[in-house]
């Protein structure tokens, strides 16, 4: 049987210990009752228009699985992966890991991630669906980030879900150092 990694034993432990220590911010529960808000709110603006919702990998899968399971109307849905960083600290121009494969062109588009934060990126891929012709344009968030570093002024979610205050948060789709994604809430980790 091959052996671990010894760094694998101290990883394990330290992400257990930031999920022990961690601050819950919003609970199971409560992200529950939101997205069962923000399908309310989908399905009242978009539910005979034949939309397609388009999930912003990693960190929408989750907010997007929970949310359109809760949409009793014909919806179409494909993903999209777009970073800024392709490995750096520093964001350049929009690249696409993943492009999306349904056209946009004259649909109603729903663009689906876990967090507003900054912004930078959803709003590169705004951008990205005005220029593919699509007819409207709506984004749904789990949490939005307050703070005054958005990086379009105003910007802010069609249908949001919850508000965070200004710290490092993981879980229910955002990760810490790629882990917890999985975690059901919305935590912060001691001292962030």
């Amino acid at each position: 049987m091959p052996k671990l990694d010894p760094d694998f034993h101290q990883s394990l432990a330290t992400m257990r210990d930031v999920m022990e220590s961690a601050d819950c911010l919003i609970t199971q529960e409560e992200v529950e009752a939101a997205l069962d808000h923000m399908a309310e709110q989908i399905t009242s603006d978009l539910g005979d228009k034949l939309p397609v919702f388009y999930c912003v990998m990693n960190g929408g899968l989750i907010t997007t699985g929970h949310l359109l399971t809760r949409l009793g109307f014909p919806l179409e849905v494909d993903y999209l992966h777009a970073t800024r960083y392709r490995g750096g600290i520093r964001g350049g121009d929009l690249f696409w890991r993943v492009s999306p494969e349904v056209p946009m062109a004259d649909r109603h588009v729903v663009i689906v991630d876990d967090i507003l934060d900054e912004g930078t990126t959803l709003a590169a891929i705004l951008d990205y669906c005005h220029k593919a012709g699509a007819k409207s344009i709506s984004t749904a968030v789990l949490v939005d980030k307050r703070h005054d570093r958005k990086a379009v002024p105003d910007l802010r979610a069609d249908y949001c879900g919850l508000e965070v205050v200004d710290r490092y948060v993981f879980g229910f789709g955002m990760d810490y150092k790629g882990y917890w994604r999985n975690a059901p809430g919305i935590f912060a980790p001691k001292g962030l």
